[in-house]
């Protein structure tokens, strides 16, 4: 069971990037998998960014509109399309699954928006 975060860089306020997250084939075996991104900045708490698992989708209510998770079966990969970011998009981010009931954790990728 393993997850791999990548794609965090510097970018410009209003700009885009794409967050990758690579996880076990085993885990998109089963179809009730739950994948998510969350973020934590500094001195923050962790914080929800979006999760999906069967059909419910849910966002954290500063991310709604700008972002959206998605997943590719066929890449056992899950997404983040972030768009129109912010300075306080700043973060360090996440990827996690709850496979089986048990919750399992990327390490973190580094966004910084500049304004």
């Amino acid at each position: 069971v393993q997850l791999q975060a990548s794609g965090g860089g510097l970018v410009q306020a209003g700009g885009s990037l794409r967050l990758s997250c690579a996880a076990s084939r085993s885990m998109f075996s089963i179809k009730n998998t739950g994948f998510g991104w969350y973020r934590q900045a500094p001195g923050k708490q962790r914080e929800l960014v979006a999760f999906n698992s069967a059909d419910i989708t849910n966002y954290g209510d500063s991310v709604k509109g700008r972002f959206t998770i998605s997943r590719d079966n066929a890449k056992n990969t899950v997404y983040l399309q972030m768009n129109s970011l912010k300075p306080e998009d700043t973060a360090v981010y996440y990827c996690n699954a709850v496979y089986f009931l048990r919750t399992y954790w990327g390490q973190g990728t580094l966004v910084t928006v500049s304004s």
